[in-house]
């Protein structure tokens, strides 16, 4: 829990995380090696960094279990405080010792570590050394200050007068060396003024130093003048000013806390009229807040002797190890001891209280309101420290004040800080049993304390702080003292453990809850309890509302409280996952008790489905519509009707709710999206529990409020609706088994046809939706329209080309449909799939597998094609099923091919799906007829490699995926799926999927008809996506990577191999009018890597790389130069040899970014010298050629001429005006 966290921190105590999983330090003779190696790395920086990442990470690791490294400690420290005291160490190896140190602190926490730190006289003056060479504003040095403060605290402490250690020493500037007490003292005034860590440390080291006999005599009215002047004249409005008022404050709270009362009680009403008049509760500054209320609550244990009050309450002896040491007899004796000296009378409290502690009682109860939780938790513990100083009354009197902070015109931090310290009186023994019939009942209010304001709540940490109450209760008291309200606290601690929203309130609970079956032993079934409702169990809040709580419901003490509780708050939460949970867990309970639900609960939620209150409204008609489905189930059960569980009334006022919802407009606005996903759960439970509603107009109603949601754009809404629409067609639309209503199945079935060729793409989606989910009996005789129009609706057309969720949902419509009316070989058309229309089907499936459209949220068309598979799937296992013949070789051909395309392409998730729809259609039973190379891709792709594949992986699936290139069904697939991967811009991607090829291409290089096959294949993919960006500009860029890394190079001896002149050929038709530069710098580098090939294809490319050189865009000019450079370099035949020097200090040291017209001259020499033709500017066509044919368009769009003819009669008009003479108009004609 985080308050008894808090509390553990701040006694020095670091809490233990209960998911720790280390047994040991594990790490320790690395780390002995790390600390070891500090001296050798300490002047390398990249070393040095690598082994404090290393020793960081390390120690990260123990945060939550610090004590592990216990064992180890002491040696780990004095290895790096031995580098740090050597005074021949360099600075830097210093520092490094320390900011190690520094972490291990950090980690095991300062009160522990400053133990162990040396102690003896001969560490003073080293110490003090180090710290005189400190500049306090390095910030590199932080951790070495902090740490040498740290050390010196402990060193100072030596058992001798430090006038001893004082010596005549002559300094360098004459003057006597200034004794060691104030050399101290002047160090930790420096430091208590810094604005990083090193403050906290001065401030411990003052504490400690001022609680010396020596030092107190000398510098300690010295030191309080000096505080109090600076706390009354400090500024803390500035940054500056806050952090030094810290330091003083820090300091002065740790001197009263280590000092002794007879020393500093002259100082405390001073120091508390000066802090007091500070208002430091009213600065914005957390921080001075916090230790302004520390300072005050150590004032108010200075007032007060130091006594342990014997009316407090005693649970005998609680010490675990105390009761295994001691006999059954002696603990008996000890226990009736401390009891008798519980209820003698105090004779010590007859002395006197001073006035001032009424201002500290005062104050501390006013800052258990704080807005910060720092604040407020160290009140607490100031309450809980004084209370326990004084008499009776006078403690009781303080209870009665903070139980006045628990109502409702109190803030949310008014309660949080007053449970806070009510658990601390509680575990310290300050709250008597006779106060627990007013604090318990505050403290199950707490417990389900939350605050709406707006869309969201506050008191999260008031229930987590109830928690931390209910569980220093257990400790604090003797069974026979809960006792009577033990019901009560056991209830809300199972409903704040299984039902609250935040997951750390349900662990603080159960936690609690643990503690109490523990420590009192009378919660009812808490064994049983723990064993299903532990820590981890409530970490998931599905599992706690569905399962859970169940399984507790089963015990009779908690089941009315649990579906009170869900009926009374959850449903009106301001979560709507919570609403939608709670109406969920009402569900699981109504079997539990079915008259209470229908008799009391559902009355009480009605009142509330039209009320005012949005978040009401929709968590009771969810409620409602849960809790009529449950009872229907128990009524079916006991062979009745829902009519015999529910009144006619009840009856009645759910049939209302969907019009008067609708009366009252209330679909309308922000609220009508919840209004409507409610309406259609209603719609849905009530079908299902069927209601006697048959033929009446709320049907009419329902049909409606369903139709209007397929045109809203959530997607939870068409969900929704989803759900509701075939148990509303099955209760009610049902004439006979089997047998639509046919007017209600005319009208739906053209309605939603007619929406499909809507104007707007989420009027298409929710209509393709609805026609999917419609039942067997409704498409009956309609199959042939829908399919029409389903199928329609997933074709691209210009208007619609960017509608991709349109088209994915018809595709999820028509894999519906086609799992509603089964296949069957012979069947007719119009009810079943038959080999009639299975074919327009899957042509409508694998055209949709080439959809990739593209809009500003990226591949918007993967969509579809991850919807195509899907249907893909559906399909084939329904016809493999029913009729394996229907599916045709090719068909089946087509299908694994696009499915291997679709595996071997970029994205993700695409690849996940497309592999896992591939490996069910591969091993599917029965077998799939007519797969291609089956059992060789069954030797690739084994069943074990299935079920273990990541089929998202890269580096898994690629390397399979290009063993099908062999087989000639598949390489067009494969090869088109990698151009797109390898030449893709992920990183990850590209790597594996370029690897894997070229390791293939390596393995076959010497294979000239495979690869031949391979290239011939690569140049048809490369033709049918000529322009295509898509697949194009990818193409290019495997390009390059093949032909760079030599997979090609067994075809440079083959002088006539088409395939470098085809290449080149299909790159320059890519570049023709193009302007992209990404593209135009792809095919650069395809060229220059073509000019591996000798002879025609070399000049080709050495041309079309000199025109490149003058470019229109500038860094298309620099990277030819820079690609042509390196060419050079790497090939000794591309140019002749007296000319390659000349040509590679002319494209090394021209600037190509100047003007054309200056680079024009040197491009021509670059030609020169590479033997390569000058290229000439094309001349542009003459303006008259554009405006003849511009004017024989208008001639002839005058004629009667048929359509077909008027392009070729253009040509002819265009034709006579071009030529000088008409002499061939006849011949053409």
């Amino acid at each position: 829990m985080a308050a008894d966290e808090s509390n553990q921190e701040d006694d020095g105590m670091v809490p233990i995380g209960l998911g720790c999983a280390n047994e040991e330090f594990k790490e320790v003779l690395e780390v002995k090696e790390l600390l070891d190696s500090l001296p050798n790395v300490y002047n390398d920086q990249i070393a040095m960094e690598t082994v404090l990442e290393r020793f960081t990470f390390i120690i990260d690791q123990y945060q939550e279990q610090p004590h592990l490294i216990d064992p180890h400690l002491e040696m780990l420290m004095n290895k790096l405080l031995t580098i740090g005291r050597n005074m021949n160490s360099p600075p830097a190896l210093q520092n490094l010792a320390f900011k190690c140190l520094y972490l291990i602190t950090k980690m095991r926490g300062s009160k522990v570590v400053v133990r162990l730190f040396p102690h003896e006289v001969v560490d003073v003056e080293p110490v003090l050394a180090l710290l005189y060479k400190q500049d306090p504003k390095d910030f590199e040095a932080a951790e070495t200050r902090y740490i040498l403060l740290l050390w010196l605290s402990m060193a100072c402490m030596i058992p001798f007068d430090l006038v001893r250690l004082d010596s005549n020493v002559v300094q360098e500037s004459g003057d006597m060396r200034l004794p060691v007490m104030d050399r101290i003292y002047n160090i930790a005034m420096e430091y208590l003024t810094v604005v990083d860590k090193s403050r906290n440390a001065a401030a411990y080291l003052m504490s400690r130093f001022m609680t010396r006999p020596d030092v107190k005599k000398r510098k300690l009215t010295e030191f309080m003048d000096w505080a109090l002047k600076f706390i009354e004249n400090a500024e803390y409005i500035t940054m500056t000013g806050a952090d030094s008022l810290t330091g003083v404050l820090t300091t002065i709270g740790l001197m009263f806390k280590h000092g002794k009362r007879e020393d500093l009680l002259q100082y405390a009403p001073t120091v508390l009229e000066k802090v007091v008049r500070q208002n430091l509760y009213e600065c914005n500054n957390n921080r001075l807040r916090k230790y302004g209320v520390k300072v005050v609550q150590r004032l108010g244990t200075t007032f007060l002797p130091s006594r342990v009050a014997k009316w407090r309450y005693q649970r005998g002896c609680r010490s675990i190890a105390d009761n295994l040491q001691l006999s059954k007899e002696a603990v008996k004796e000890r226990i009736a001891m401390e009891t008798t000296n519980g209820n003698e009378e105090d004779d010590d409290e007859d002395y006197d209280i001073p006035e001032e502690m009424e201002e500290v009682i005062e104050m501390l109860l006013t800052s258990l309101k704080d807005k910060d939780t720092i604040v407020r938790w160290s009140a607490a513990k100031g309450i809980g420290r004084i209370t326990g100083r004084l008499p009776k009354e006078l403690a009781d009197e303080v209870v009665g004040s903070l139980l006045e902070l628990f109502n409702l015109q109190e803030s949310d931090g008014a309660w949080h800080g007053g449970c806070l310290a009510l658990a601390e009186l509680g575990r310290r023994g300050l709250l008597l049993p006779v106060r627990l019939p007013d604090v318990v009942p505050i403290v199950l209010k707490a417990l389900a304390y939350d605050e709406r304001r707006g869309t969201y709540s506050v008191g999260a940490h008031v229930r987590d702080a109830a928690c931390y109450v209910c569980w220093a209760f257990a400790r604090a008291y003797e069974p026979k003292e809960i006792a009577k309200y033990v019901n009560q606290i056991a209830c809300s601690l199972l409903i704040a453990s299984i039902f609250d929203r935040e997951v750390n309130v349900r662990r603080a609970a159960s936690a609690a809850f643990q503690e109490n079956v523990g420590r009192q032993g009378t919660f009812p079934h808490g064994i049983d309890i723990l064993t299903k409702a532990d820590y981890y169990a409530v970490g998931n809040r599905t599992h706690c509302y569905l399962d859970v709580s169940v399984y507790i419901a089963e015990f009779s003490e908690y089941t009315e409280a649990l579906i009170n509780h869900l009926a009374d708050v959850k449903v009106h939460h301001w979560d709507s996952i919570i609403r939608e949970l709670t109406a969920k867990a009402l569900h699981n309970l109504t079997e539990k008790l079915p008259e209470h639900m229908a008799k009391t609960v559902l009355p009480q939620l009605l009142t509330h489905t039209t009320g005012l209150d949005l978040h009401s409204r929709h968590g009771t008609i969810l409620a409602v519509a849960e809790i009529t489905h449950a009872l229907s189930s128990v009524a079916e059960q006991k062979n009745k009707t829902i009519v015999d569980m529910i009144d006619k009334g009840i009856i009645e006022d759910i049939k209302g709710i969907a019009a008067k919802l609708q009366d009252a407009k209330l679909f309308r606005g922000l609220g009508g999206e919840l209004m409507r996903k409610a309406v259609a759960c209603l719609v849905e439970k009530c079908s299902l529990a069927k209601m006697p509603y048959h033929k009446g107009p709320v049907i009419d109603t329902w049909q409606e409020i369903l139709d209007d949601c397929w045109n809203h754009v959530e997607p939870d809404i068409h969900m929704a609706a989803l759900s509701a629409i075939q148990p509303l067609c099955n209760e009610y639309y049902q004439i006979s088994p089997g047998a639509a209503d046919h007017r209600i199945q005319e009208m739906m079935i053209e309605k939603y046809l007619r929406q499909l060729r809507a104007s707007q793409e989420i009027t298409r989606q929710g209509h393709s939706l609805a026609l999917g989910a419609l039942p067997e009996f409704m498409l009956r005789g309609k199959l042939r329209p829908v399919l029409a129009g389903l199928i329609q609706a997933t074709q691209i057309t210009d208007k619609d080309q960017k509608w991709a969720e349109g088209r994915r949902d018809a595709l999820k419509a028509i894999t519906s449909v086609c799992k509603t009316v089964g296949v069957v070989r012979d069947g007719d058309q119009t009810q079943v799939i038959c080999s009639g229309n299975v074919g327009q089907v899957y042509e409508a499936l694998l055209v949709a597998m080439k959809d990739y459209t593209l809009d500003s949220r990226g591949d918007v068309g993967a969509w579809v094609r991850e919807a195509s598979m899907t249907g893909l799937q559906e399909l084939t296992s329904l016809a493999v099923n029913s009729s394996p013949d229907i599916i045709k070789p090719g068909v089946c051909e087509h299908v694994m091919c696009s499915l291997v395309q679709q595996c071997c392409e970029k994205i993700d998730r695409t690849r996940a799906h497309a592999g896992n729809v591939f490996s069910a259609l591969l091993y599917h039973e029965p077998s799939i007829p007519h797969i291609p190379n089956r059992e060789e891709l069954q030797a690739i792709f084994t069943k074990d490699v299935c079920k273990s594949l990541n089929w998202a992986a890269p580096c898994d699936t690629f390397p399979l995926f290009t063993q099908l290139i062999k087989y000639p069904t598949y390489t067009y697939s494969v090869i088109l799926g990698l151009a797109v991967s390898v030449g893709g811009i992920t990183g990850f991607l590209v790597k594996h999927s370029s690897a894997a090829l070229h390791s293939y291409l390596r393995n076959v290089a010497k294979d000239i008809p495979e690869m031949t096959r391979i290239t011939s294949t690569i140049t048809k993919v490369f033709k049918d996506y000529q322009k295509v960006d898509r697949v194009s500009l990818p193409m290019l860029k495997m390009l390059d990577q093949l032909l760079s890394k030599g997979c090609f190079d067994s075809l440079i001896q083959e002088e006539s191999h088409p395939f470098p002149l085809e290449m080149f050929k299909l790159v320059r038709t890519e570049l023709m009018r193009c302007g992209d530069p990404q593209k135009l710098l792809a095919s650069a580098d395809v060229y220059c890597d073509l000019l591996q090939f000798p002879g025609e294809v070399r000049r080709m490319c050495l041309s079309n790389l000199c025109i490149f050189l003058c470019h229109r865009f500038p860094r298309i000019r620099k990277t030819t130069a820079n690609k042509l450079y390196e060419v050079l370099v790497t090939y000794d035949d591309i140019a002749p040899e007296e000319n390659v020097e000349e040509l590679m200090t002319v494209l090394s040291e021209t600037l190509w970014d100047e003007e054309i017209e200056k680079i024009k001259p040197v491009r021509n020499n670059v030609c020169v010298l590479l033997n390569v033709p000058v290229p000439v500017p094309l001349k542009k066509a003459s303006s008259w050629h554009f405006l003849k044919k511009k004017n024989a368009i208008n001639f002839f769009g005058q004629m009667m001429i048929p359509p077909k003819l008027k392009r070729l009669s253009t040509y002819i008009y265009f034709l006579i005006h071009s030529q000088p003479s008409c002499d061939l108009l006849p011949t053409f004609v």
